[in-house]
């Protein structure tokens, strides 16, 4: 605009001075402008033609500079423009510092806390991993505590034990065999609490390894049954087992932890119940809880307590409607089976097993301590019955580690009743079914009785249904009557006893409870017609007594009203039925083939063992443990000892090694030992090769596996305080059983 102003200037006097000031007046507003013009012809000394000389204040950094001419091509001019004072700073300006400042700090702050974290996480790494190693080494301190201690226990105890068993093997009085057998239950019980806590801290430490050998699970409930037999008969509560048909006869799994679990379970009902039954069901899992379901919906509240004992339960879901249910003699068309056919077609079963019992049962404050170690319901009860509260909590661990769960339902004053699953596995391989049922077959004599027809007369269904279970196991047909009227009854169909004879009832069993409910002149016509004249007396029926306890005036009167003198008493099991029933019929066992005898002594007699332990006291329970069945044992201290002695050439048939000895431990033994053998064997051409069976003998049953045994050579295991049974089937895979007379 200034330019156009003084175009075609020449030398013309104008007021310009004035002409620049109103210009830059109007264009300044608010803002002084400061407007210097200079004639720049000579750069190193321009001339000043409009403004001060001096420069001095405003804001230099956005001066504008504009060059201009007024006509006269030989000069040159430039005209400065700038503010008079500083400029203000923009709001824009502070609002953008402002928030690049905030986003500065806050970037900052979260770089420093993130950098903070990061070492705080390392520093909690650090220290976890710290606490890792120390919980790590507290692991193994407190296992290596435990195998110590269990060590340095079990050690006495094995000679406690041993020497007990010895004891009682000589002639004493009864007062003292009562003493001897008293001390030796007693150590039998400490041990048990021992192994229970070992098993406890193996299973924490994930160390528990479970079986899978074939077993036969009605054997095993026949075995817990015969633990508590004596108890039960002492209280006059009815114990009593019930299998399902549609159980397999032979599993897979660990039969002793599953042994244990029934132990434990019936153990406290035993110790809990004064009155009334206690009863063990094995049954299809899924067939159980469809039938449960049914019963419920069906039955809703009952008023009668068809129990095994006629007492009320605290699950109503075991009561005769479902036990009716899950019989095959009775089983109803309405329960779906399709699940049934699918699991049997599976190489898995799951099977539900229930301890009922009509005890004290559990208060409500009590339940969630139920399944915690060494908690029991109040602080009375270990004064009032004894026990550690260690049991149910190892039950329930070792029932998950079987691929199960476990759970209970029960009613203060009423019982209790434990439920738990339990996964297996179908035997597929017949040769092991086959030898597994031949063992069994041992016990008791089910061709025997095989074809036999037994009435059962008993008013609580649930009773004679488990009576009936046993009987079938032993094949025995057997029909189920609610009372002695109703025998009578049944024994007229079959009408003449000349003609048809052979449909005779080979036995009646008749619950003490229906003897003597009040219908003696209907027994006295049933025991008639079993006595009557003119028949030979072996071919009529017998009259068996069924009893959970009774006093000898009751034996005398069933005696002379016509019973046998044989009482079957309750828990039922099997080989007892089968050796009461071989008495009453005159069934006689020597007409069976005779076998070799499959005892120690037969095993053991004529063998040379020896016996390496550096405690006196265990050498001593040993040779004599194994002299008692016709071994000849010698005895050494170490593990050096050892080797002198089984230099090769050497005559001993076997060794019994101690694992922990001073010096030398049995491991590094057992290792030496095999490498005599093997440069034995090396040079020996085409002779017989030397390996004498070693079995550990040792009290750690913690580090002492037999993976570990094997590994170094060894051939089995047995652990302190070794019984006959565990070492029989000890030496049972290297020795052949000789008759014995």
């Amino acid at each position: 605009m200034i330019r156009k102003l003084f175009i075609r200037y020449l030398g013309g006097s104008f007021d310009v001075e004035s002409l620049v000031e109103n210009l830059l007046g109007q264009l300044a507003g608010n803002q002084a402008i400061v407007v210097n013009a200079y004639d720049i012809t000579n750069l190193s000394d321009p001339l000043i033609v409009y403004g001060h000389q001096s420069q001095d204040g405003g804001d230099m950094s956005l001066k504008h500079v504009s060059r201009f001419d007024f006509g006269d091509p030989f000069r040159k001019h430039e005209m400065i423009c700038r503010y008079l004072e500083n400029a203000p700073t923009p709001w824009f300006a502070l609002t953008t510092a402002f928030f690049v400042f905030v986003i500065g700090f806050l970037l900052g702050y979260m770089i420093y806390s993130a950098a903070i974290h990061i070492v705080r996480v390392e520093d909690d790494f650090h220290t976890m991993q710290k606490l890792k190693d120390r919980a790590e080494d507290a692991d193994l301190a407190k296992s290596r505590f435990l195998a110590t201690v269990s060590h340095e226990i079990r050690t006495p105890m094995n000679g406690i034990l041993g020497m007990q068993q010895l004891l009682l093997d000589t002639d004493l009085s009864s007062t003292q065999r009562d003493y001897a057998q008293t001390a030796q239950a007693c150590g039998e019980a400490l041990i048990t609490l021992i192994n229970e806590v070992l098993d406890r801290a193996k299973m924490e430490a994930g160390k528990l390894e479970l079986e899978a050998v074939p077993f036969d699970l009605r054997s095993i409930l026949d075995d817990v049954l015969s633990l508590f037999s004596e108890k039960s008969m002492q209280k006059g509560v009815e114990l009593a087992a019930f299998v399902s048909d549609k159980v397999p006869e032979i599993v897979v799994g660990d039969p002793g932890r599953f042994r244990q679990v029934i132990t434990n379970l019936v153990g406290n009902s035993v110790k809990f119940t004064e009155k009334g039954h206690i009863f063990v069901q094995v049954h299809l899992a899924e067939e159980a809880t469809s039938v449960m379901n049914l019963v419920k919906t069906e039955n809703g509240e009952e008023t009668e307590f068809n129990t095994l004992s006629g007492k009320q339960v605290a699950d109503d879901g075991t009561s005769w409607e479902t036990l009716k249910l899950l019989d095959d003699e009775f089983r109803s068309n309405n329960i779906t089976t399709d699940h049934n056919n699918h699991q049997s077609n599976s190489n898995n079963v799951t099977l539900m097993v229930s301890v009922e019992d009509t005890g004290i049962g559990i208060p409500e404050d009590a339940k969630s301590r139920v399944f915690t170690p060494f908690m029991q319901a109040d602080s009375s009860t270990s004064r009032n019955y004894g026990g550690t509260g260690i049991g149910l909590s190892i039950s329930k661990l070792l029932v998950k580690l079987m691929g199960g769960f476990m759970d209970f339902i029960t009613r203060q004053h009423i019982g209790s009743t434990f439920f738990f699953t339990v996964e297996f596995q179908r035997c597929e391989k017949t040769a092991v079914v086959l030898d597994v049922k031949k063992s069994l077959s041992e016990v008791f004599h089910p061709t025997v009785f095989k074809g036999m027809k037994a009435v059962v007369v008993d008013g609580k269904p649930v009773r004679a249904s488990v009576t009936r279970y046993h009987l079938k196991r032993l094949g025995i047909q057997a029909e189920i009557v609610a009372s002695v009227r109703n025998a009578v009854a049944l024994f007229g169909k079959y009408g003449s006893f000349i003609s048809i004879i052979e449909k005779l009832p080979d036995m009646f069993l008749i619950e003490k409870d229906s003897w003597l409910s009040g219908e003696e002149e209907c027994f006295i016509q049933l025991s008639n017609n079993c006595r009557q004249n003119g028949h030979s007396y072996n071919k009529l029926p017998k009259l068996i007594l069924l009893a959970t306890n009774i006093t000898s005036a009751e034996s005398d009167k069933a005696k002379a009203v016509g019973f046998s003198d044989t009482v079957i008493m309750k828990p039922l099991r099997a080989s007892m039925v089968a050796a009461c029933l071989e008495q009453v019929l005159g069934v006689n066992r020597k007409s069976q083939p005779v076998k070799k005898s499959t005892s120690l002594h037969g095993l053991l007699c004529g063998k040379k063992i020896l016996v390496v332990d550096d405690n006196a006291v265990n050498r001593r329970v040993a040779a004599g443990a194994l002299k008692k069945f016709g071994a000849d044992v010698h005895c050494v201290e170490s593990g050096p000892d050892a080797l002198k002695c089984l230099q090769i050439p050497h005559d001993f048939d076997a060794c019994f090694m101690d694992i922990q000895m001073p010096e030398m431990d049995g491991f590094e033994a057992t290792h030496l030992i095999r490498e005599m053998e093997r440069k034995a064997n090396a040079h020996a051409n085409g002779g017989d090769e030397w390996h004498m069976p070693i079995l550990a003998m040792t009290a750690d049953v913690i580090h002492a596996t037999l993976d570990k045994c094997l590994k170094c050579g060894m051939d089995g295991y047995v652990s302190k305080p070794f019984k006959e049974k565990t070492l029989y089937q000890a030496v049972a895979k290297f020795f052949e059983s000789k008759p014995v007379s």
